[in-house]
């Protein structure tokens, strides 16, 4: 099963986001990596998620997406597609991870698997 496990808000100006969002509801806002700020929005003792703020891309300049842990991101990839998915960024690979952006028939969304 596929879970939420974090958000990314997209905009073209993520350092002025990120001091908005850090003075308005008090998060912490690592420093830029890659032109991306990881945001934690509490701690562990009440339910809720992290997630960061980065530069929106051309294709997704800005908003908020909702990113989805799956153990195939193939799978959930070719899955997607053939359920009326729109593949807006192919896999990438980072690190310890890779991500890939879809559009469903009602919104956005990221597919995260760790390696």
């Amino acid at each position: 099963m596929g879970r939420v496990i974090g958000f990314e808000l997209n905009s073209q100006d993520p350092e002025k986001a990120a001091k908005f969002y850090s003075s308005v509801f008090g998060w912490e806002i690592s420093a830029p990596n890659w032109d991306y700020r990881e945001v934690t929005t509490g701690g562990e003792e009440k339910p809720g998620m992290n997630g960061g703020i980065g530069k929106g891309p051309n294709d997704y300049p800005y908003g908020t997406r909702i990113q989805i842990e799956v153990d195939s991101i193939d799978d959930a990839i070719a899955n997607a597609k053939e359920n009326g998915a729109m593949i807006v960024r192919e896999k990438m690979e980072f690190d310890d991870f890779y991500l890939a952006y879809l559009v469903d028939p009602v919104g956005g969304f990221g597919l995260i698997q760790n390696k």
